[in-house]
């Protein structure tokens, strides 16, 4: 089993300071269809350290938490699925002259080794996954 660092970069069309909301637990609703963050307490800010919120699929329930924030520059958050895999995502934006150059990188450790298989097929597919971030942002901006 192997720990597994995965970064990409999109680009959206928006300034990092509207940007920002598109990669927070709220923000997210927005275009990513089926995401539907719970809170357990209702925060007045999502982004702020310490929140926390859940997700559900099928497969798999997940625990997130804000781990810290630059507002628009980054944000970054711990994601655990228990008995699966646990680590962080770290969103980070840089303005460019046609809005934000955002790079997503995964930080995931396995817990077991079917986990460990699963990482390494969601590693192979992580271009495509980060490209299809840009064209749901996209089609959400049209």
């Amino acid at each position: 089993m192997n720990r597994r660092v995965l970064s990409a970069a999109l680009s959206v069309p928006l300034p990092p300071e509207a940007a920002f909301r598109l990669f927070t637990a709220r923000g997210e609703r927005d275009w990513v269809p089926g995401w539907e963050p719970v809170f357990p307490v209702e925060p007045p800010d999502d982004t702020a350290p310490g929140t926390v919120w859940l997700t559900s699929s099928p497969e798999e329930d997940t625990t997130w938490l804000v781990a810290s924030r630059d507002f628009p520059r980054s944000v970054s958050y711990a994601r655990i699925t228990p008995g699966v895999r646990a680590g962080t995502v770290t969103v980070t934006l840089a303005a460019t002259d046609t809005g934000s150059e955002v790079t997503v990188t995964y930080d995931m450790t396995p817990l077991t080794a079917a986990a460990a298989a699963a990482l390494e097929e969601f590693a192979a597919g992580y271009p495509s996954f980060i490209r299809s971030w840009e064209e749901l942002i996209a089609a959400h901006l049209a």
